[in-house]
């Protein structure tokens, strides 16, 4: 995570594939193993979601001779370095020669882009295998180790090295009798020049460090590893586990997002963020969007506050990409990208993107032009994070300075309209990628007010209650100077507002488009078939959005709009849009809960959970949809539960579909520890914490004291 490189000048900067330290070639009386050769049966593979531990076993039959296979892997959760692997063979019909060829490979690309210089290779102690690989344009050296025990097995082994292009290899040939066991590990480790451990040592230091950790670790059995990772996998279930009652896969469905959700955290780390696709794939070239802060945030800062912290930390150290975008834009403050990589980047979105099936040209993506909504997210993240934890030191030190240079940049944003005397944002892509060069975007201009709203309101606050940090802030941010433009600006935004049926427009124009037949893409068995009939352009012109825009500002500023627009917008707009995006299921799930459309809300989690654990198998080739997994998560527990930050309030009301039975979620709310257990007769909030927590339930405020619990039967009635 967070080792960015460039392939070459005109590519754009992506997460390199490090060295494959996990294959092996093995050979087997002559022929090399290979399930494409021969039959295979009891074929079994199985992830455990609670250990992290990948298993995988199968007898294999080849020209009439049977073998047993059986591995075993993970990527250890207590020390971050470390890969384990151990792998089983058993002839099941007579004696084998067993040749296995494994060490570190190197050969790998990223879609055929080389972004590595080979470096050294070398052998320690004719056991520990090394290969140095140093990024083309970033610089960063990665420094590869493995090594094999074969201490399991009572076998005579010979051994030999290879060397070749970009690999370094050890060769293990061995006698297995009938029915014999040949057990083997491997353990590997990798570090980086810009490991935080790394930050003292020079390369040799940390060449020799790298080696020695690996000698320390192998020390210990490959379940000892396991153990000691599966430990520490059992500190964050405890805080975080939710038990759905009713149908198996549902359960098995938050656990396996929750599971994700963790091991794409750089929780030891806030100089990088989460990619698109986490650490699964090439999607996306590891970059940072909006995913983030909407779809992952909530789970950690209700979770494990401190991830989220860290997240919004690498935001923070960020800031000065997004003061580089807004001064190449012509605007002053922080306008985040739209794609986040290095920390002063700026904008790293690719400028081209799929073929326009009527021109036959490349289609330009105009989001890191225009797509200017990510800087009001970032601000939102921000401002939930506090809302929900209290935690007054990361405001000081960061978020306050993001609320307020935000707020300028959308001061600075706004453009005059002299005949309607008030502020515009034009020429913008919002949420809804479908429509492209749009005016007054209802969710860009809604959070853009928003967001100089709350940079006001926290210019006052620190004038009143830290001028000291209010001067510092003034004097880096030019306060002084911009504030009083934000305020100036702020009651003149112009707010598109519900027409006669209660509809917010979603732009100036999106009313006004031509409506079509949309059943066949409703029904689609792929997203994204539209454009088998139509380009961009087309699509521009007509009532059909990707995913949740005007929805989505429903569910983000709720307290802004009543049960009533709510509704009518969620049927006029759910119609029209055909969730080609992962992103847009999870909201209109919840807002579905929210107007009492329970069918369509479970319809919809389903629909999101089968995304990456369904059956079809090439929805995840690019690599997993990171922000749907956090959609998930609050589906079941800002939606089924109940559970939402209001303006700065905890509110909890449920709205529980038949087919599950009950939810129990655990969540932190200002420090403190809660357990909410939801039934369809009962609702009870158990305060685990150690100080007293105020919240609501269907509009009812309660007041809830440490260690105490409370239970309203008939909740939905009451």
């Amino acid at each position: 995570a967070g080792s960015f490189n460039k392939a070459n000048d005109n590519d754009v900067t992506e997460l390199p594939n490090v060295a494959d330290m996990l294959a092996m070639d093995i050979e087997i009386n002559g022929t090399s193993f290979s399930l494409e050769k021969g039959e295979f049966s009891q074929y079994n593979r199985s992830l455990n979601l609670k250990t992290g531990e990948l298993c995988r076993s199968f007898q294999w039959t080849f020209k009439g001779e049977s073998f047993a296979f059986k591995f075993r892997r993970f990527v250890s959760f207590a020390d971050l370095h470390l890969i384990a692997s151990e792998v089983e063979i058993t002839p099941l019909s007579g004696n084998a020669k067993v040749i296995i060829k494994s060490g570190i490979n190197g050969q790998v690309t990223n879609s055929g882009a080389q972004h590595f210089e080979e470096g050294e290779k070398r052998i320690f102690d004719r056991e520990f295998l090394q290969m140095l690989q140093t990024t083309c344009e970033s610089g960063i050296t990665f420094v590869q180790n493995t090594y094999h025990d074969f201490s399991a097995s009572s076998l005579t082994m010979k051994s030999r090295f290879e060397m070749d292009r970009r690999k370094v290899l050890m060769i293990y040939e061995t006698e297995v009798a009938k029915d014999q066991v040949l057990r083997f590990s491997k353990l590997s480790n990798i570090y980086t020049t810009r490991d935080k451990e790394a930050a003292s040592m020079d390369l040799d230091a940390l060449r020799t460090h790298s080696v020695e950790q690996l000698k320390a670790q192998a020390a210990k059995s490959f379940d000892s590893l396991l153990s000691e990772s599966a430990k520490e996998w059992a500190k964050y279930w405890a805080e975080m586990e939710i038990t759905v009652e009713g149908k198996a896969f549902d359960q098995l469905a938050i656990r396996f997002a929750q599971y994700h959700l963790m091991i794409m955290a750089p929780k030891h780390d806030a100089r990088f963020g989460i990619g698109a696709k986490g650490m699964t794939g090439e999607g996306y070239k590891g970059h940072s969007f909006w995913d983030t802060e909407i779809f992952l945030l909530p789970f950690f800062s209700y979770t494990h506050p401190q991830i989220a912290r860290s997240l919004l930390e690498y935001r923070h150290n960020t800031i000065a990409g997004a003061r580089k975008k807004a001064k190449e834009n012509g605007y002053r403050g922080a306008q985040y990208p739209w794609e986040s990589a290095w920390a002063d980047d700026g904008e790293v979105t690719p400028v081209w993107g799929a073929v326009d099936i009527v021109t036959g040209e490349a289609t330009k993506i105009w989001s890191g032009f225009i797509e200017q909504h990510i800087t009001s997210d970032v601000a939102f993240a921000v401002w939930q994070y506090y809302q929900i934890t209290g935690d007054e030191d990361f405001m000081v030190k960061h978020g306050y300075e993001i609320l307020l240079d935000t707020g300028i940049f959308w001061a600075s944003r706004l453009e005059w309209n002299e005949e309607k005397q008030e502020y515009h944002i034009n020429d913008v892509v919002g949420p809804d990628e479908y429509k492209e060069h749009v005016n007054n975007d209802a969710f860009t201009n809604y959070t853009a007010k928003w967001c100089m709203e709350n940079s006001l309101f926290y210019q006052k606050k620190l004038q009143q209650e830290n001028p000291e940090l209010y001067q510092v802030l003034d004097q880096k941010l030019n306060l002084s100077a911009e504030m009083p433009l934000v305020k100036e600006r702020f009651d003149q935004v112009y707010l598109p507002e519900p027409n006669a049926q209660n509809v917010i427009p979603q732009d100036d124009t999106y009313l006004s488009l031509k409506q079509i037949d949309l059943t066949k893409y409703k029904n689609q068995e792929h997203v994204g078939s539209l454009f088998q009939d139509y380009n961009l352009h087309q699509v521009n012109q007509m009532q059909v959005s990707k995913q949740a825009s005007v929805v989505m500002l429903m569910y983000l500023l709720e307290h802004k709009f009543s049960p009533e627009i709510k509704k009518a917008n969620y049927e006029y707009y759910e119609p029209r849009t055909l969730h080609d995006s992962s992103l847009s299921l999870s909201t209109h799930a919840i807002l579905a809960a929210d107007i009492d459309n329970l069918d369509l809300a479970y319809s919809l989690f389903e629909r999101a959970a089968r995304i990456d654990l369904g059956p079809k198998m090439k929805t995840s080739d690019h690599g997993i949809h990171a922000a749907s997994l956090g959609g998930i998560w609050q589906i079941l527990v800002c939606g089924f539960t109940g559970v939402r930050m209001v303006g700065g309030e905890l509110r909890i009301n449920p709205k529980l579909p038949d087919e599950i039975e009950g939810i129990r979620v655990p969540l932190r709310w200002k420090g403190n520890k809660l357990s909410i257990h939801l039934t369809a007769n009962f609702v009870e909030v158990s305060n685990l914490g150690t100080t007293s927590v105020s919240f609501s339930i269907y509009g009812k405020q309660q007041q809830l004291e440490a260690s105490k619990t409370l239970r309203i039967k008939d909740y939905q009635t009451a």
